[in-house]
Parts: C-alpha cells; sequence; structure tokens
C-alpha cells in the first residue's frame, strides 16, 4: 500500500464519528437562520439588520478575523497551536502601510504577508526546533510585534508627511468592483422590507456593492484552503502531522518541513489580515489597529471545528455582530437579543428531547431573562453594544465546545526521530 494511502487510513475518522452535514442540509439550515433573522426584524422594526450597508459593512469586519482563522487552521492542522496570530496581525498592519504608502496598496499587501510570516516563522523556530511551548511562543510574539511596531514607527511614520509614531500616512484605497443594475434592484429590493425576500437581496446586494479587489481574494482563499488541505497529497501529509507525527515520520514524512511550512503560512494569512485593516479599512497603520480580532479569529476557527467553511461562518457570525454597532448600533443589538432568546428557547427544547432535564432548565431560564429585557427595554446600553463581538464570542465558544475535535497531535511537543 502506498504512503499517500496508509496515511489517508490513519487519518480517516471512525465508523462512530459524527455524520457531516451534506451541501443541501447546510443550505437548509442557512435559509432557516436568515428566515429567523427576518422574522425578528419584522417583529423589532430594526430594518437596517440585513441592509445592504450592514452587509457589506460586516464583509469588511469578517474578512481580516477570517484570515486570522484561516492561518490559525493551516498552523493547528499541523499540529501548532498559534496564540500568536494577534502578533502577526499587527506586524501586518505595520508593513502593509509601510510599504504600501511608499509604493502603492499592492505593494503593502505583499509586505504584509511578508511581515506575518516573518512572526510565523519565528513561532516555528521556536516552537518546532527548540520545543518552546507554544502558548509561551505565542504570547511572547503578541508582545514583541507590539513593541517592534511602535519603536520602528518611531523611525518612519513620525517624520513622514501626515504621519506620527502612533500612525502612518495615508494610503491609496484598492480598487472596488460594483455589479451595475444588479447591485441597484437588489437595494430597491431590500427597502421594501419584504420577510425574507427582502433579506435576502439585502445580503446578496452586499456582496456585489463596493467590493474590494482584495476582499475577493481573501474570500477565494478559503475553498483554496479546503481543496489543498483535504484534496492533495501535499495536504495529507500535513495534516497527518497534526494528528500522529510520529505515525507520519515511520511513513517518511518530513514532519519538521511541514510543520514549518504551515506556521509560515499561517503567519503569512494573519499578515494578510492585517494588511487589510490598515489599507482597506482605514487605508492608515494605527497603533492597537487589530483590537483582539487575532484572538476572535482564533476562536472562529476552533468554532468551526478547524474546518475552513466552519470557520468562515464563524467569521462572517463575529463580523455581522461587530457591524451592528456601525449602523443603529442599540436598535440593532436590542433586536439580537430577541433573536438570541429564540435561539435559547429552541437550544432548551432540543435539551428536553434529548432528556437532559438539568441543561434544558438553565436555557429557559437564561430565555426568559433575555425575552424579559427585551420586553421592558428600547435600547440597549451603549457599553454592551461596544462588547457584543467579545459577549458572542464566549457564547458561541460556550455552547459549542462539546462538538469540537481539534487535532490529535495539536499543541504537543514533538522530537524529530521518534518514528524511527
Amino acid at each position: 500500500m502506498s504512503t499517500t494511502k496508509v496515511s489517508a487510513a490513519r487519518l480517516a475518522p471512525s465508523k462512530g464519528g459524527r455524520r457531516k452535514l451534506s451541501l443541501p442540509v447546510v443550505l437548509l439550515l442557512l435559509a432557516g437562520a436568515l428566515a429567523l433573522v427576518s422574522l425578528v426584524r419584522l417583529i423589532s422594526g430594526a430594518n437596517d439588520v440585513t441592509s445592504v450597508g450592514q452587509v457589506a459593512g460586516a464583509l469588511e469586519l469578517a474578512v481580516p478575523i477570517g484570515l486570522a482563522g484561516l492561518g490559525g487552521l493551516w498552523a493547528e492542522r499541523a499540529g501548532v497551536v498559534n496564540i500568536g496570530l494577534e502578533g502577526m496581525m499587527i506586524l501586518g498592519t505595520w508593513f502593509g502601510a509601510w510599504a504600501g504608502f511608499q509604493w502603492g496598496p499592492w505593494v503593502g499587501v505583499l509586505f504584509g504577508i511578508i511581515g506575518g510570516a516573518l512572526g510565523g516563522l519565528l513561532h516555528a523556530v521556536m516552537t518546532v526546533t527548540f520545543g518552546v511551548n507554544h502558548i509561551v511562543s505565542g504570547v511572547a510574539i503578541n508582545i514583541l510585534a507590539a513593541g517592534v511596531t511602535r519603536y520602528l514607527s518611531n523611525f518612519t511614520f513620525a517624520d513622514a508627511p501626515g504621519g506620527s509614531s502612533k500612525q502612518s500616512p495615508r494610503v491609496d484605497e484598492i480598487d472596488k468592483i460594483t455589479i451595475p443594475g444588479l447591485s441597484d434592484w437588489l437595494q430597491d429590493l431590500q427597502q421594501h422590507h419584504w420577510f425574507f425576500v427582502s433579506d435576502l437581496a439585502g445580503i446578496i446586494g452586499g456582496l456585489v456593492t463596493g467590493l474590494s479587489l482584495l476582499t475577493v481574494v481573501a474570500l477565494l482563499l478559503v475553498p483554496v484552503t479546503w481543496w489543498v488541505l483535504w484534496r492533495t497529497a501535499f495536504g495529507l501529509r500535513l495534516r497527518s502531522c497534526g494528528e500522529s507525527p510520529v505515525a507520519a515520520e515511520t511513513l517518511g514524512v518530513n514532519v519538521y518541513k511541514y510543520k514549518y511550512i504551515a506556521v509560515v503560512i499561517s503567519g503569512g494569512l494573519a499578515g494578510l489580515g492585517g494588511a487589510f485593516l490598515s489599507i482597506v479599512a482605514t487605508s492608515i497603520y494605527q497603533e492597537g489597529q487589530t483590537g483582539g480580532r487575532g484572538y476572535i479569529g482564533l476562536a472562529a476557527m476552533i468554532f468551526g471545528n478547524w474546518m475552513p467553511g466552519g470557520m468562515a461562518l464563524g467569521a462572517g457570525l463575529f463580523g455581522f455582530t461587530d457591524s451592528l454597532k456601525l449602523r443603529g448600533g442599540a436598535e440593532n443589538v436590542h433586536a439580537m437579543l430577541l433573536l438570541l432568546g429564540i435561539l435559547v428557547i429552541i437550544a432548551a427544547v432540543w435539551q428536553l428531547y434529548r432528556k437532559k432535564y438539568v441543561t434544558a432548565v438553565v436555557a429557559a431560564v437564561c430565555s426568559g431573562v433575555l425575552f424579559t429585557w427585551y420586553a421592558l427595554t428600547d435600547q440597549v446600553p451603549s457599553q454592551f453594544v461596544d462588547a457584543a463581538p467579545y459577549v458572542t464570542t464566549l457564547l458561541v465558544l460556550a455552547l459549542s465546545a462539546q462538538r469540537l475535535r481539534m487535532p490529535k497531535a495539536d499543541g504537543l511537543p514533538y522530537r524529530k526521530g521518534e518514528g524511527k
């Protein structure tokens, strides 16, 4: 039997594992979720929840989170925990802006990737070669990246026209595309506020209106990652390093090489997310610009069960929650209380069906609290609006923790020669 077939056999899930959802089932679930959001919109009157502008803003906020999550997926599929995504994003924002204001935005994108990849290379050297604890190494990179970029800004941006020690000069924008005719028609359809139809028009309209070319590239990276990791021999060997590096070594796989490749790519993707922030989202580098998006990207990856599609959905959820505060924030987040209450009561019924009575009662009580909060208030405090993305992160991770399966050797120490 060939090496690839043996590796595939070792990586195949057991017969008792979770059954994968088919595409029709996934589409049906998404349609049901959209119908529920549409119902909440009609009841609450928060018509901007699924508007074209809301969806476009959510997409722009979701892309850097998704790129960070995609970077974490590459590293952890090879068995390396990458807590340093935040620091690699910081390097991407600085290098992207530094090169972008001098030589143009696309050169800035390239340098942002290089900056993040350098952070990934450092993480690989410390964890793979020297066996440093992955969490310790990642935290060190986050601290180091913040300090290095602040130091470099004093020598570069501080003396540049329009710059300072904490921000860069403005970077030229990357071209945006809008599909003429279709975009206007969808916006008109969305403004009728019909059940489901207008919400669907708003979502599609947000995807075809003012779309940055870098956003298109970022979206394409999700299926490309899936194809490389799950449909090529290279991806199979890389994933084998995250499941059982000793077994992979006995089959002739150079585990160190694949771990290095994965972590450097991971850093490059996080750096691309950082460059997106400084070039597309704001057209300027600012200190503290990432705002914890590297950590949220890691949460999106975990929510997606270390799969590209699930990670993309998680990033979209966090981006949507973050965008609520930008357009009618208090009203939109208030409407989400009703949506959350409905979702929790559905979860309570499901737990009751599974005869988990304690969990069902707790969920029912939480749902009652949310419905009461919604009924007795017209808006939520501004502090809660600002905290909504982070609260969503905690809730999603808490609710999805029971169904997760990380790569078996993720974060475990490995030394070359153990498989011989």
